[in-house]
């Protein structure tokens, strides 16, 4: 493929495209997160959730808590502290347009917030009968359905004995199923029940007698005086930065500085699929005055492999945990189940005129030791059946500066010998006007401390085995032009999976933006990722490490053809430097088109793309759209093309239908995907179906 001739004809596309509107920062949102996890299985639901209510239901100004403001996650803890503190000098908004009078809001961020916020000298009714929540209330129910289009390899027919002895092929059919029900009272009151079956699986046969393979029940109030929530069934938990206690997604490095800080929502209703990363018990968040207490308790079933012990009948050890949630082959069944997991922990906090000051200690253990292959990258992990961590956060606010951090410890017995290590993060984010605003976060984490759940910032997978220093500027240069900007240097005291030493590395990017008005905006993009790995040449005695740089090159441009037509078009350029391997390369171009036109009951939303790339290590994430609360974030690689097309229509007040339809066709290969997911061709296509009905 000529990759000039590709950026001659994307050139030619290169129209404008739009401003932002509820789909478009939700979409930022979610691409924050995925460009950082660098994953095509993310489940996101609980971001969107809460955007689309805010959407649905404005924040009203006059009344809105500092836990309100913070759920929007589009403010800064000084921000939202500008806010209150107008309020309480000057008393209630009269206008929107009052919003321009606060110090650190500058008109961008008023645009950014207005579909989620309105003034209104109304104070909501937390106080309402039974009769009213059910008049007033939501109910929502789903009804999704993902084929698999091509077959793969793990689905042939095979006899009865092959398929009882080999991991080779899966035992359900290829099609993904999922439903959930759901009832909510603003954002006080949720109630729901989640079910998915996932390609592969079996459904009310086998192994899966009960029908799903995933159930997931919750019950959730929010907005009490002395009770200000609770939690029973399914629900996430999170604390401080991340460090002891965190059981969902957070956003990673971005070009928006103020993601490097993490706000926790002690109670959060579970919603989503992700068969692990959920507390499944109850919770409750006290509140007296200044100060809140969160309790909670959770046991729930974890997948793992349990290996009996030859000296001692009855006792049996885990050597491995599976977070898949996949259960379509032997190994898989087998594994289901195979560990019980208890979390529980308390976490009391103060909160008074800017300070906010917590202590968390945080209990997990299994009912079987856990003992999995000591590799010398880890050999500071967890081992054992017990672990115990204590932590502490704070975050200040004064004026246009933010302190904030986290110090967490945790302690486990192996062997009669006690261990743990401690881990830390300590960042602040200056305003030094509307314009410019500075953020540096420290962190640092032993190699040998280790929590089951934990986001803290950095940049590897987990809260573990890191130092590091990161340093961002966002900077509106005029009405037109911004800038942002990171450095983030950082090293690894220990080796890791695939570094046989301590290594070290740094991630740059810079990313100017130029906004003229509401319909047009174009950024450039340059990032810089350089870490050390492995050589691949090796004499099989020492394998030394080398620099691994990988640079991204992005031009992005929106642009508004109208209200209902916008346009998108992306070009993205990723190279790879590697001392033991040849230079290689990728490229991808993509252009979407979206309809939405206001009085018409159909939206659509179209792509194509073109990528070429010389291996998969020079794969590129971009975020489609699709149904509502299925998040797709496919990698592009090798050589050829990407389309879909994405239809909504709203056949009546109370019902909405969703069709997605994609396909990758690959120029240079024969096979795709290898062992039980592989397909025979060059084609590889998804669909989605997916219905939802409100009353």
């Amino acid at each position: 493929m000529n990759r000039l001739f590709i950026c001659f004809i994307f050139v030619c596309f290169l129209l404008p495209v739009f401003g932002q509107d509820k789909t478009q920062i939700i979409q930022q949102r979610i691409e924050f997160i995925s460009e950082q996890l660098q994953s095509e299985e993310i489940d996101l639901t609980n971001i969107t959730i809460q955007l689309n209510y805010y959407f649905e239901h404005p924040l009203n100004l006059n009344s809105a808590t500092v836990e309100e403001l913070e759920e929007l996650n589009l403010l800064t803890a000084v921000q939202i502290n500008d806010l209150l503190l107008h309020r309480k000098r000057f008393g209630k908004f009269i206008t929107i347009f009052e919003l321009q009078a606060l110090k650190y809001w500058d008109l961008s961020t008023i645009r950014l917030l207005l579909p989620f916020i309105h003034v209104d000298d109304k104070l909501d009714n937390i106080h309402i009968t039974f009769k009213e929540a059910l008049k007033q209330g939501k109910f929502e129910l789903f009804l999704r359905y993902q084929p698999t289009m091509q077959k793969k390899a793990g689905y042939e027919n095979v006899s009865d004995s092959i398929m009882e002895n080999s991991n080779n092929y899966y035992k359900g059919n290829s099609d993904k199923y999922y439903t959930r029900f759901r009832y909510t009272y603003k954002n006080n009151i949720s109630l729901g029940v989640t079910a998915e079956k996932d390609a592969g699986e079996q459904f009310f046969n086998g192994a899966q007698k009960n029908g799903f393979d995933f159930y997931s029940v919750h019950a959730f109030y929010k907005g009490g005086k002395y009770i200000k929530s609770f939690a029973l069934g399914d629900y996430q938990i999170q604390i401080g930065q991340g460090l002891n206690m965190w059981s969902s997604y957070a956003f990673g490095k971005s070009a928006d500085v103020a993601t490097m800080k993490r706000t926790a929502m002690p109670i959060r209703p579970y919603t989503s699929v992700d068969e692990t990363r959920f507390m499944r018990g109850a919770a409750v968040d006290f509140g007296f005055g200044d100060f809140s207490l969160l309790t909670f308790g959770s046991v729930k079933n974890v997948d793992a492999s349990t290996i009996a012990d030859s000296t001692f009948d009855d006792l049996e050890f885990v050597s491995t945990i599976n977070l898949s949630g996949l259960h379509r082959t032997n190994t898989e069944i087998e594994k289901r189940n195979g560990l019980q997991e208890y979390v529980g922990g308390v976490n009391l906090r103060y909160q008074n005129n800017g300070l906010k000051i917590g202590l968390a200690a945080i209990y997990q253990g299994y009912d079987k030791e856990y003992s999995k292959t000591i590799r010398p990258y880890n050999k500071f992990d967890f081992r054992g059946k017990e672990n115990f961590s204590f932590s502490g956060d704070y975050n200040y606010v004064y004026k246009n500066i933010n302190v904030f951090g986290e110090i967490s410890r945790n302690i486990y017995n192996q062997n009669d010998t006690a261990k743990g290590g401690l881990a830390m993060v300590h960042g602040v984010l200056i305003f030094l006007d509307t314009r410019l605003s500075v953020g540096v976060l420290y962190r640092r984490y032993d190699r040998d401390y280790t929590t089951l759940y934990n986001a803290g910032f950095s940049e590897a997978s987990n809260t573990q085995n890191e130092n590091g220093l990161y340093t961002g500027i966002n900077f509106k240069i005029n009405k037109a032009w911004s800038l942002s900007t990171y450095v983030d240097v950082f090293s690894f005291p220990w080796m890791r999976y695939g570094v046989d030493a301590p290594s070290s590395g740094h991630e740059f990017l810079f990313q100017p933006t130029y906004k003229p008005n509401k319909i047009f905006k174009l950024y450039a993009r340059f990032r810089q990722q350089l870490r050390q790995k492995n050589s691949r040449f090796s004499d099989n005695t020492v394998t030394e490490i080398e620099d691994v740089t990988q640079r991204n090159y992005r031009i992005n441009l929106d642009y508004s053809i109208s209200e209902s037509i916008k346009i998108k078009s992306r070009i993205e350029y990723v190279t790879i430097h590697r001392p033991s391997s040849e230079f290689e390369d990728g490229i991808i171009l993509t252009q979407d088109l979206t309809f939405k036109p206001k009085s018409f009951p159909l939206s659509m939303s179209l792509r194509y793309a073109l990528f070429d790339t010389d291996s998969y290590d020079t794969k590129i994430y971009t975020y489609e759209n699709n149904a509502l609360y299925v998040f797709s974030v496919p990698s592009y690689y090798y050589q050829g093309s990407r389309a879909y097309i994405l239809l909504k229509y709203s056949f009546v007040k109370h019902l909405d239908i969703w069709m997605k339809y994609g396909m990758f066709i690959y120029n240079n290969r024969q096979s795709i995907g290898s062992g039980a997911e592989e397909i025979k061709g060059s084609i590889r296509s998804d669909f989605v179906l997916q219905l939802r009905f409100t009353f």
